[in-house]
This record gives C-alpha cells, structure tokens and sequence, in this order.
C-alpha cells in the first residue's frame, strides 16, 4: 500500500523523540531523521526530498518510517511551525534545566567533566557531580558490552534511588552529533515536556551539523 505524506503539516519531534534521538550515538533511520528535524531554526514543513535525505531512505520507506514514529510517539504534525529556543546559551539553558527536576535543580556537563550550565545547583556542587558524570561515562564504556549484549540493557543513564526506587540524583547521556553530554538531575526527573525536547534542540543547532547524518546508509 503507498502512503503519502500530508505536505502541508509541520514535523515536530515530541519530548520522546528527542530522548531517542539524544539516547545513542549510533545513526540509523529513525534517528537520522529526528536528528535532521532538530537541525532546523524552526520545524519543517513535509517536503518529501529533504526527508529521505535525512533518514537515508527511499521515499516510500521514508513515509513508512514517520508513520511508526508518529505510532510511537516521536514525531508529531503541526498546522504552523515551532520554532527552537533563541538567545545565548548562558541565558537559554538554565531555563530549561530548571524545569527538567522536580525541585528545579539541574545541570549539564560535556564529557570532559565541565558544566556549561546549572539551575540550583552551587557552583563548587556542579564542578563535583560534572566529574561524577564524566567518570560514570568511562565507566559505561568500560562495561557496555556486558550491559548492552549480556543482560539487554542498552540505557546508558544511571541514578542514584532511595529505597522506593525513586531518583534522587539522575545522570542521562546526550548524544549530539560528535559530542556527549550530560544531564544531571537532582530528585524527580521531569523530561517528558517540551523543555527537554528544546534543549536537546538547541544542543543541536548550536554543536552538530546536518552533514554528520545526512546522505548515510545503514552500512556506512
């Protein structure tokens, strides 16, 4: 059955979408294509050429793939188009952290152990758990074979939980082209929100490029 795409809507990828995208650093399809979206000032409109660029797709099976990821949740249609956060990253990212925990204390840190940005966090705190998170990277790497081929884990967060289980301190890698970041989150995670769908949005236009998945095969 062929399916068409309706061209005059808008793709927005949903908070969900953006976790996918964000979660690996391994391309393929569906996050080529999210990745491609976030790469725009605003979301696009369905122009069937410049998708199938992104997913690496022919046309068919391009339509296909955003039907499942409307099906999952990832991708969403807009009668008018959104646009990513604008402004300095110093101004524009601690507002969205803020809003990522429950008790509005957050930062994100590069893989180096540095923080580019906190909400309710100390400074001489920030620098502590930015180096936490650097070393809980090196040990993931270390062990991801273990984690990903023996027990089917393939998460790469870690959180410290109470005796319920709840978090109380959260660490969620993001993955943005050739750079990893880091998310730490103090107490209850609030991620599913457009808050971090526009971060992951501005990490992107502001540290990848398009050419980083654009015009890629499965093989390459």
């Amino acid at each position: 059955m062929t399916m068409n795409l309706d061209t005059s809507a808008y793709f927005e990828p949903t908070p969900a979408g953006a976790f996918y995208a964000a979660s690996s650093s391994h391309m393929e399809p569906a996050r080529r294509l999210l990745f491609g979206i976030l790469a725009q000032d605003s979301c696009p409109v369905a122009v069937s050429e410049r998708l199938t660029n992104w997913s690496g797709l022919d046309q068919q099976a391009t339509v296909e793939l955003i039907s499942r990821l409307q099906d999952l949740g990832w991708l969403t249609g807009l009668d008018s188009p959104l646009s990513a956060p604008v402004g300095p990253l110093e101004d524009v990212l601690p507002e969205l952290l803020k809003q990522l925990s429950f008790t509005g204390k957050a930062l994100l840190a590069d893989n180096q152990g540095f923080y580019l940005a906190t909400s309710g966090i100390p400074h001489e705190a920030a620098e502590a758990l930015s180096a936490v998170s650097a070393d809980l990277g090196s040990l993931y790497e270390r062990h991801q074979h273990l984690l990903a081929n023996n027990l089917g884990l393939n998460q790469q967060a870690w959180t410290l939980a109470d005796a319920s289980g709840n978090s109380q301190l959260g660490f969620w890698p993001l993955h943005i082209g050739q750079q990893r970041f880091v998310l730490v989150v103090e107490d209850r995670p609030c991620l599913n929100q457009p808050a971090f769908r526009d971060l992951v949005w501005t990490l992107t236009l502001r540290y990848s490029t398009e050419k980083l998945w654009e015009n890629q095969t499965d093989n390459e």
